[in-house]
């Protein structure tokens, strides 16, 4: 799959320095709205709306990289290049994927010191 870790320390760290008393409210909004976009993809893909599942595919990318889930980030981006180039047919697969990978993201954040 990938070198890069689930997350990013150092980024998690530099985070919760700038976000002080509200990081956990900034760890509990990333994931509900994560869960929207994971439910978006997957209504773009039963609709076969390539675009839509391009769009929220990239913005799913960038709210991964800026919490700190590079891998995670990473699958999105895969998932975005699908959409954009009408390749539907891999997203199956990459919404897995990305199923897995929020799974240990979720684990991951919730073994962090609070």
């Amino acid at each position: 799959m990938t070198d890069k870790p689930h997350l990013d320390e150092e980024a998690l760290a530099e985070l919760r320095d700038v976000m002080e008393d509200e990081f956990d409210v900034l760890i509990q909004t990333y994931l509900a709205d994560s869960r929207d976009r994971i439910r978006s993809l997957r209504d773009a893909l039963k609709t076969s709306d390539s675009d839509a599942f391009a769009k929220t595919a990239h913005s799913f990318k960038g709210s991964c990289i800026n919490i700190g889930a590079p891998r995670l980030g990473e699958l999105c981006l895969k998932a975005e290049m699908a959409g954009k180039g009408s390749r539907l047919e891999e997203a199956p697969g990459l919404l897995d994927d990305i199923d897995r990978e929020f799974q240990e993201v979720i684990e991951r954040l919730e073994e962090l010191p609070g």
